[in-house]
């Protein structure tokens, strides 16, 4: 008899608005993780065939009562490769599902089935805000089907426990939220083609929440600091005049803002993973930088934000525009600048540092993110006299 079915639908509750396209930062972590996921697990229990292959062994089927719905987890490790792609393995138990069926001649048929398993999986990930990823999976399961069948009154079961191993496709579509850089909640749907055990394949469905925690740290660089040299403007006396009488001193000349700095800070040094918000760290950075400044009088201060090339463009203008809207509040409001003298503009990848050539790929790789550090900074250029 098929025990069970393809289910007629599989259900999702997406929990987030979606506000702008986005793409994950280039100095994300990578490697591996792990986590675990526990939900409901639904089976379609095909109740026409039961009753007829009762009716064929002579019975009427006067009721029939389905379980079809119990708890279901995982345990899982995986490996992101890069900013799109992860492969992920794990454990897997579906739970047990089963029916009870009354006949006449007077009798009842009992059945029940337990699955569980390993599968390994093909993400591919889809960040959409700076915390918020759709991923969808696509997979095989090698599970095993242990079930157990009893009869009572006129109805004897021949085959009391058979069991089955098989290996069979498993698909799912998921959201995941990111709490940091470390841990992040998953929500997820999945379905495992599964043999039955008794000669038909169907389809147990998995809708489940969980959570996920990255190994490994980010390392945060020092700062990048490129100091420019301090011009000094000579004023020239002007000739004395061919009197007799000693010539009055001449006017002091007005001093003239010139650059009295320009420096780069490397964006590591100042933000979190994927982040716009000047960090602790980034913050004694950017006081100590204020603080060499002291006694200037400041004429202007250019912020200027950059990214590497990694990225579509249009991210990475926004991202490095908040960047720098970012590092130009901190100055105003905890430094004291005055905000009048702050302007802020971004580049996005179109001022490299790193040289053409030297740094070779598209595809994200721990060795191309690295390669491009460089690029991916804030430059903060002070006029003004001391």
């Amino acid at each position: 008899m098929k025990f069970i079915k393809a289910s007629g639908t599989m259900g999702l509750a997406v929990l987030a608005a979606i506000a702008s396209q986005h793409a994950m930062a280039a100095d994300e972590i990578l490697g591996w993780y792990g986590g675990v996921n526990v939900g409901q697990s639904r089976a379609k229990i095909d109740d026409k065939r039961i009753t007829s292959n009762l009716l064929g062994a002579g019975f009427t089927t006067t009721s029939i009562k389905d379980e079809d719905r119990d708890t279901g987890y995982k345990i899982f490790g995986g490996y992101q490769m890069n900013r799109y792609f992860a492969f992920e393995g794990g454990y897997f138990d579906l739970g047990k599902f089963g029916f009870t069926a009354n006949t006449t001649p007077l009798g009842t048929l009992n059945g029940n089935i337990k699955l569980r398993g390993v599968n390994f999986d093909l993400l591919g990930m889809l960040p959409i805000t700076e915390k918020f990823s759709v991923f969808g999976r696509v997979g095989v399961n090698y599970a095993e089907a242990r079930d157990s069948f009893r009869g009572t009154g006129a109805i004897t079961a021949l085959n009391p426990n058979p069991s089955k191993k098989d290996t069979n496709p498993k698909v799912g579509v998921g959201l995941q939220y990111a709490f940091n850089d470390r841990l992040a909640m998953r929500a997820e749907v999945e379905r495992y083609r599964i043999n039955d055990a008794v000669g038909n394949k169907g389809d147990i469905d998995l809708v489940s929440l969980g959570l996920i925690y990255r190994f490994g740290a980010k390392k945060t660089p020092m700062p990048q600091r490129v100091w420019a040299p301090e011009p000094v403007v000579a004023a020239a006396a002007p000739e004395p005049a061919p009197v007799i009488v000693a010539p009055p001193p001449p006017p002091a000349a007005a001093a003239m803002p010139v650059r009295l700095t320009k420096v780069a800070f490397a964006a590591d040094a100042l933000f979190d993973f994927d982040k716009s918000a000047v960090k602790p760290t980034g913050k004694q950075h950017l006081d100590k930088f204020v603080a060499e400044l002291n006694g200037v009088n400041y004429a202007d201060v250019i912020v200027t934000g950059h990214t590497d090339r990694l990225g579509s463009r249009a991210y990475n203008q926004k991202l490095s525009q908040r960047r720098a809207d970012a590092v130009k509040s901190y100055l105003v409001e905890s430094a004291g600048l005055p905000a009048n003298k702050v302007s802020t503009r971004a580049v996005e990848e179109s001022q490299p540092v790193t040289k053409p050539g030297e740094c070779v790929g598209t595809k994200a790789t721990k060795k191309l993110i690295a390669c491009l550090q460089p690029d991916r900074r804030v430059e903060i250029e002070v006029t003004g006299t001391k």
